[in-house]
C-alpha cells in the first residue's frame, strides 16, 4: 500500500515589534496556491511563540519575516529555541530588511536561505518544495 504524501506544513511568522505585513501575506498565499498547509502567526510574535507554534503544528519549517533591523537577534533566538526543544529537523528561512553582511552570519547559524525585498515568489516557493525529503 502506498501512502499518499503529506503536503508540506509551513508556518510564517512575524517576530518583533515590525507591523509591515503585505509581503509575508503574499508569500502565504503563494506557499498555500502551491500546495502546502501555511500557518500565518500574525504580527507581533516572540520567539517563543513562533517555536512553540511550529512544534505544536507540526511543521515543517519556519518562514520568519523581520524589516526591524533585529534580524541578527531574532535570527539567531529561534534557532537556540528549536535547538532547546530538539527541534531542529524544522527548517528555518526567512526575508526582510537584511545587509549582505549579515547573510553569511546567519545563514551559518543555521538559516537555510533568506529572501530579500524584491524576491520572485517563484524562487521562495521552490526552495520551500525543495525541503520536502524525497522518497
Amino acid at each position: 500500500m502506498t501512502v499518499a504524501s503529506q503536503p508540506l506544513r509551513i508556518l510564517i511568522g512575524k517576530v518583533g515589534l515590525d507591523g509591515h505585513d503585505r509581503g509575508v501575506k503574499l508569500i502565504a498565499r503563494a506557499l498555500r496556491d502551491a500546495g502546502m498547509e501555511v500557518i500565518y502567526t500574525g504580527l507581533h510574535q516572540t520567539p517563543e511563540q513562533i517555536v512553540n507554534t511550529a512544534i505544536q503544528e507540526d511543521v515543517d519549517a519556519i518562514g520568519l519575516s523581520i524589516l526591524s533591523g533585529a534580524h541578527r537577534t531574532l535570527f539567531r533566538r529561534v534557532i537556540e529555541l528549536l535547538k532547546e526543544q530538539d527541534a531542529e529537523d524544522i527548517a528555518l528561512f526567512g526575508g526582510g530588511i537584511i545587509p549582505d553582511e549579515d547573510v553569511p552570519t546567519l545563514t551559518a547559524a543555521g538559516v537555510k536561505a533568506l529572501f530579500r525585498p524584491g524576491a520572485p515568489m517563484e524562487e521562495i516557493v521552490t526552495f520551500v518544495k525543495g525541503l520536502k525529503p524525497q522518497g
